[in-house]
């Protein structure tokens, strides 16, 4: 599960769980102006900047224990 970071790691802008915003596949989180001026390239990583999916509410409170069980039952 994606841990929806809340800020963009080159400006610090503050990112809600449904804005826009661009990561990479180390989770690093970028704002759509910085992924812009990165060209869709993370500047930690160099891998490509992908639209992060929009998540509209809070996750399920499941014990990591049984995550895999609930997700894939």
């Amino acid at each position: 599960m994606l841990r929806m970071k809340t800020e963009c790691e080159q400006c610090k802008t503050k990112l809600a769980r449904k804005s826009v915003a661009y990561i990479c596949s180390f989770e690093c989180t970028y704002c759509k102006s910085c992924s812009e001026k990165l060209h869709f390239s993370c500047k930690n990583c160099q891998g490509a900047l992908v639209l992060r999916p929009p998540r509209l509410i809070e996750p399920f409170k499941v014990p990591a224990s049984e995550l895999k069980n609930t997700l894939f039952s």
